[in-house]
């Protein structure tokens, strides 16, 4: 078990902010943890570390959203998503820490520039596409099979059609279900499910319902712009730092 309290001082937050977002408050920001976390101990644990508690909000989420979700977009984008975990699955011994924060902190500074950019305003409204389902669901299994960030590219995919916000929320909640749920065996088999990071992550756990309470409770009730920008800047922050790290081990 992890005793840094660094550590902890990094990891309640983050997985706070977690659940925050699987409550359908901040959309993709939960995928602030791993990096943050990755600032201080390996990306791989840290991946490892949040697995159950990100399928423990799962089964909360899967509750409060489950009269509401998207059932063609889910049939496009698991199947494609599965195929990406599996890729990452056969590459993982490939990968170096260096390697992993390079590729989360690059797809954190995506995340942020896209949002920034508008990339989804003033564009035709698209509906679901298998070909284009089947690719945006690969990335996003496998940059969730890495780091837990499958938002950005299930969000490129999702946002162009202009879903009802909970209509999107929901869909959100089981695809990122089923994919974590997905990458159970392959974790375990890495061993990144080893007994000290379970028992770090069973001591997190009880922030999992706290986060998602709050998120639930603020997709009702606040206005997510100040809030977004916060996190905004946070991520950015993050993903330049895991990039420097990333670039650094390599000179």
């Amino acid at each position: 078990m992890i005793d840094d309290p660094l550590f902890y001082a990094v990891a309640i937050p983050a997985v706070l902010l977690t659940g925050i977002s699987k409550g359908g408050f901040a959309g993709g920001f939960g995928l602030l943890a791993v990096p943050a976390m990755a600032l201080i101990i390996p990306p791989v644990q840290a991946a490892g570390i949040m697995l159950p508690i990100l399928i423990t909000m799962d089964i909360i989420g899967v509750w409060a959203y489950r009269k509401t979700w998207d059932r063609k977009n889910l049939f496009i984008l698991i199947p494609g998503a599965f195929l990406g975990i599996v890729f990452g699955a056969l590459t993982a011994s490939y990968f170096e820490d260096a390697h992993v924060r390079l590729v989360i902190g690059i797809v954190a500074i995506a995340f942020v520039l896209d949002s920034f950019l508008g990339h989804h305003q003033g564009r035709e409204v698209k509906t679901p596409s298998r070909p284009r389902g089947t690719f945006w669901g690969a990335i996003a299994g496998f940059t969730s099979f890495v780091a837990h960030a499958g938002s950005p590219p299930f969000q490129i995919y999702m946002l162009p059609q202009n879903p009802d916000k909970t209509l999107f929320v929901g869909t959100s909640v089981m695809f990122f279900t089923a994919v974590n749920l997905i990458k159970l065996p392959p974790y375990w088999a890495l061993g990144m499910l080893a007994p000290g990071n379970l028992t770090t992550s069973l001591v997190l756990l009880p922030l999992a319902p706290l986060g998602i309470a709050i998120g639930y409770w603020a997709h009702q009730k606040i206005p997510h712009a100040p809030f977004f920008r916060l996190v905004y800047a946070l991520v950015f922050v993050v993903g330049l730092k895991l990039i420097w790290d990333g670039l650094v081990s390599f000179i």
